[in-house]
């Protein structure tokens, strides 16, 4: 038997995203077209052992649950971000 868990938050709150993109892109450039103004908090995390990748932790304010839902999606969807959790 499957069991479900709906996710309970108290919004606004802040929500961290896992970015992992290729070296060769600067995550300026995804962050500019998702966020534009929007404030943030970004670090990298680590390097791939061969180098070709970098994953970042990305904090920012989420409003409500379809906010951070949607925000998941456009950073998914981006051309130089290779994976999102």
């Amino acid at each position: 038997m499957e069991t479900t868990h709906e996710l309970k938050l108290d919004y606004p709150c802040h929500w961290e995203y896992k970015l992992i993109l290729s070296s060769e892109h600067h995550v300026s450039v995804p962050l500019k077209d998702v966020l534009d103004e929007r404030a943030h908090d970004i670090k990298q995390s680590q390097n791939s052992t061969k180098g070709n990748y970098v994953s970042y932790t990305l904090k920012v304010l989420v409003h409500n649950d379809d906010d951070r839902k949607a925000l998941f999606q456009t950073l998914k969807s981006h051309k130089h971000i290779k994976f999102v959790l």
